[in-house]
Parts: structure tokens; C-alpha cells; sequence
């Protein structure tokens, strides 16, 4: 049970992660070499580049973050213990 609930915990601080990389796109002068910042892309793009890769081309638009929310989304459903 307490691995469940690591699990979940892990996954909603994965989200949030994702949330604030995604914020951070809207800003195109945000300096990468911040330390904060590359860590968020260090932990968020070995889950998002196998998806973006899967992806057809959209233009200049990335789904890939929307579908790793959506998958976590999934896995919440089926494991109710995660407290989403």
C-alpha cells in the first residue's frame, strides 16, 4: 500500500514538473542553462521524446506533454489509491 502511495506522489510531482516546462515554453527568453530549469528538462524529456518520436509531425505544436498527462490521468483511474 505505502508503495502505491509513493507511486502516486511521485506522479504528481512528475506533473507538476511537466505543468511548469510547459509554462515555461510560452517564454522563449528563459535562460536554459538555470540549473532549475534544466533540471525540469532533464526529468521531463526522457518521458516526452519517445512519445514526441511516435507523434506525427504537427507543425510547431507538441502533444507529446498533453499525452503523458493523459497517460497518468489513465493510471490514476486504475490505481485509486494515487488520491488524484
Amino acid at each position: 500500500m505505502i508503495v502505491l502511495q509513493v507511486i502516486g506522489l511521485l506522479l504528481q510531482l512528475f506533473q507538476f514538473a511537466l505543468l511548469a516546462r510547459i509554462l515555461l515554453s510560452w517564454f522563449p527568453n528563459v535562460d536554459r542553462s538555470n540549473p532549475i530549469i534544466q533540471f525540469l528538462y532533464d526529468i521531463t524529456e526522457p518521458v516526452l521524446r519517445p512519445i514526441r518520436e511516435m507523434l506525427p509531425p504537427t507543425g510547431m505544436f507538441d502533444f507529446s506533454p498533453l499525452i503523458v498527462f493523459l497517460i497518468i490521468q489513465v493510471l490514476a483511474r486504475f490505481l485509486p489509491t494515487f488520491g488524484f
